[in-house]
């Protein structure tokens, strides 16, 4: 078996390290890989893909026929047994390269996203194409979203993402992190690891910041990551005076750290393919506060291994986190159950999954 993975995105966010723990866990099983992705993407400099053929795309720009073509002819030349599509980018180019230029392996798609198929002709005719065989949602709620769309619902099966918990084994950032931020040793943390992006409603989360500054001072609040929301998210912590409690980190490579150097984890997702950062926080041991967006609650046990809140509900957010500041009993529980529940989404069981969807597609 040799399956091609094709990856468009050149930025580094949470779909793009869940190919790089597949291409790793099925590099380890002694699975032949190749990784077709943009030249210099943050995918094709990752350490998981040592050992595994990453093939650079050869076009800028939107995807289109010149794209297309280029995977039939590395589809046809790299004696491939299926391909993997890991975003909407990339599904769209393998269909075009099955439909204009005869490339003849089966697809695999994997969807993340917490909105349905648009009900425009192109997006019907490329989940329904005869080539593409398998559509891997990362949550429940997801196929539920993307079933309407979809003529065989035998294709959809929900696969769950996954993370290394392993990292969490010997990570602990909490005195490093608040020398870093010039903060003393008690100092009291609330942070968010989530892309800065729309759907992670950043907004919320600040007006959340802003309920519990103003009812305790001391407390902290910590954002780690990048996107394209980072400018407007900069401006409202300055507009709303939040800039001396509120720091933004930037993209961090050590998010086991940043993550075992907070109190408590707390997102404010509208929408949600699944939310494998909170099972990154869960491996950590750090109590959680949610919003019920797309796959979170299948996450989540409310009262359990965290606390969900309704969406764009800020002083829920706010009231969750004091009450775990409040209860030392409750941020205990909850940091243990999320430990617990963390060893069921292990990146390799993710891994073995898909590989089972592999064999059925390709019948080896």
């Amino acid at each position: 078996m040799n399956i091609l993975h094709i990856s468009t995105p050149n930025t580094w966010r949470g779909g793009e390290q869940q190919v790089a723990y597949l291409v790793q866990a099925l590099h380890e099983a002694g699975i032949h890989q190749g990784v077709l992705c943009p030249a210099g993407s943050a995918l094709s400099t990752r350490t998981e893909l040592r050992g595994v053929e990453v093939l650079a795309f050869q076009t800028r720009g939107p995807l289109g026929f010149l794209r297309a073509r280029h995977i039939a002819h590395v589809a046809r030349n790299g004696n491939y047994t299926l391909i993997h599509t890991h975003d909407s980018h990339a599904h769209t180019a393998a269909v075009l390269a099955a439909t204009v230029f005869g490339m003849p392996l089966p697809i695999v798609v994997s969807r993340r996203v917490d909105f349905p198929v648009s009900p425009g002709p192109l997006s019907k005719w490329k989940y329904n194409h005869p080539a593409v065989r398998r559509i891997l949602c990362v949550s429940d709620e997801i196929r539920k979203i993307t079933a309407p769309a979809i003529r065989n619902k035998n294709m959809l099966a929900v696969i769950r993402s996954g993370v290394d918990a392993s990292r969490y084994t010997t990570a602990n950032g909490r005195e490093s992190l608040r020398r870093e931020l010039g903060l003393t040793p008690e100092a009291r943390l609330v942070g968010n690891l989530s892309a800065l992006a729309d759907h992670k409603d950043y907004p919320t989360w600040l007006r959340a910041a802003a309920h519990l500054h103003a009812q305790d001072p001391h407390l902290h609040f910590v954002i780690a990551g990048s996107g394209p929301e980072e400018r407007e998210i900069r401006q409202l912590i300055s507009g709303m005076g939040l800039s001396s409690c509120v720091s933004m980190l930037g993209f961090r490579a050590d998010v086991a750290e940043v993550m075992t150097a907070l109190d408590v984890f707390m997102i404010s997702s509208k929408t949600e393919g699944l939310g494998t950062i909170v099972i990154e926080a869960f491996a950590a041991g750090v109590p959680v506060v949610a919003t019920r967006a797309g796959g979170i609650p299948e996450l989540v046990e409310d009262g359990i291994n965290g606390i969900l809140c309704p969406v764009g509900d800020e002083v829920a957010l706010c009231a969750s986190v004091r009450r775990i500041f409040e209860e030392p009993g409750l941020a205990l529980r909850l940091g243990a159950a999320g430990k617990e529940r963390a060893h069921r989404f292990s990146f390799r069981s993710t891994a073995a999954q898909t590989l089972e969807v592999y064999r059925e597609v390709s019948g080896s």
